[in-house]
């Protein structure tokens, strides 16, 4: 990976901002990277105050392991939504709840990090960082904004109309804004279009009064019937146990490009070169133990966030004590289901139309990795790597 260079109208000490701005910074975050992070426990049937909880305290654990230089959030992952599907989806076949057997299937591909991690602690990120050159990482990180924004894309057809509101909101403060206003565009956004959908949209209001009104204000997060350290009470099947690690385990090897990936595609945003420190044998450490713990608790597998390096490119904020104010949001948070129910009951329109905007600055990273580094496009080598 080429050495990107620093950007010199960004802000790498937060604490010259003062305290009240960088709060603001901190929910911004924290709202970028509620809708997702909710919605994969929404659809595998784990608990969201949980995921909640393991997303913030992952995201210390990953901080702490990386000597607090890395401005990542990790949320909740998709990428094991089918492991979940296919696990849980035996319930009835066993007679009982399998769903427990995935996360410890999924604590298992965490272990995966820790090994790859302690290969690239043996044999160096340069020599195995060669096989990733900006041609490579560049599509990538392309490819990873593309990804995501077919999901945002679904969001934004609930109600095309909120979805715009949330765009142009984000846009205009971006643009045009001054001072604070442009430095929180996404959480402007959010805010904006919410407000607009409690307006004009009648069902928007009917979920946000259910939701909320049946929320208590205080509850534990963790529902311990949930969690992979469930599975060795009376309901134990050996062979059940090792079906998930089999089936699930694999999926780390995808994941972990991905993690890659994401390194890249911050480094690039920050203009600091993260691959070599603190090193990527660390950020898969702090990843994969992450995803080992909250798996452990019933939370689900965690992974680095790109709507966070969205709204880093954004605010030009880089410095990660931000985003660990936003971790620390998300505990205090899930102890809250009053606000995790704000949360759910947020219009997916909103959270697509931000989310288009966040997954298309991951897109153009990648894009502007590969022009910084003056990839040769005339070469047909280059053509079919990126192809």
């Amino acid at each position: 990976m080429a050495k990107p260079e620093k950007n010199t109208d960004a802000v790498y000490d937060a604490s010259t901002l003062g305290t009240p701005k960088q709060l603001v910074l901190g929910v911004q975050h924290l709202f970028a990277m509620f809708g997702a992070t909710v919605l994969v426990p929404v659809i595998t049937g784990l608990d969201v105050a949980n995921a909640l909880l393991f997303a913030g305290l992952g995201t210390l654990l990953f901080h702490l392991l990386t000597g607090r230089k890395v401005p990542a959030f990790l949320g909740s992952s998709f990428a094991f939504l089918g492991g979940y599907a296919a696990i849980s989806g035996m319930s009835e076949s066993y007679g009982f709840n399998t769903l427990p057997y995935a996360c410890f299937g999924v604590a298992c591909a965490g272990l995966v990090y820790l090994v790859v991690s302690a290969l690239f602690k043996v044999f160096g990120a340069k020599k195995v960082m060669r096989y990733f050159p900006p041609i490579v990482t560049g599509p990538i990180i392309i490819c990873i904004g593309l990804t995501l924004a077919s999901s945002a894309i679904n969001n934004c057809s609930a109600n095309w109309w909120i979805a715009l509101v949330a765009i142009l909101i984000v846009v205009v403060a971006n643009i045009w804004g001054k001072g604070m206003v442009k430095i929180i565009p996404i959480l402007l956004g959010v805010v904006g279009s919410y407000v607009f959908a409690m307006i004009v949209d009648a069902d928007s209001r009917a979920n946000f009064t259910k939701l909320v009104g049946e929320a208590a204000w205080i509850g534990l997060p963790i529902s311990w019937d949930k969690t992979a350290l469930s599975i060795f009470g009376k309901n134990f099947d050996g062979g059940l146990l090792i079906t998930a690690i089999i089936t699930i385990m694999p999926i780390s090897l995808a994941t972990m490009m991905e993690h890659v990936g994401d390194i890249c595609a911050i480094s690039s945003t920050v203009g600091k070169n993260f691959v070599e420190d603190p090193g990527l044998h660390r950020t898969l450490l702090g990843d994969g133990l992450a995803t080992v713990v909250a798996s452990l608790f019933g939370a689900p597998a965690n992974t680095t966030y790109g709507e966070n390096t969205g709204v880093l490119a954004l605010s030009k904020v880089y410095d990660p004590k931000v985003v660990r104010l936003a971790a620390y949001f998300a505990v205090i948070l899930s102890f809250c289901p009053k606000f995790a129910a704000v949360i759910r009951a947020m219009p997916a329109a909103t959270m697509g139309g931000v989310s288009l905007v966040l997954y298309g600055m991951i897109s153009a990273v990648g894009v502007r990795n590969v022009v910084e580094n003056r990839v040769d496009f005339t070469k047909s080598r280059n053509v079919l790597i990126a192809a």
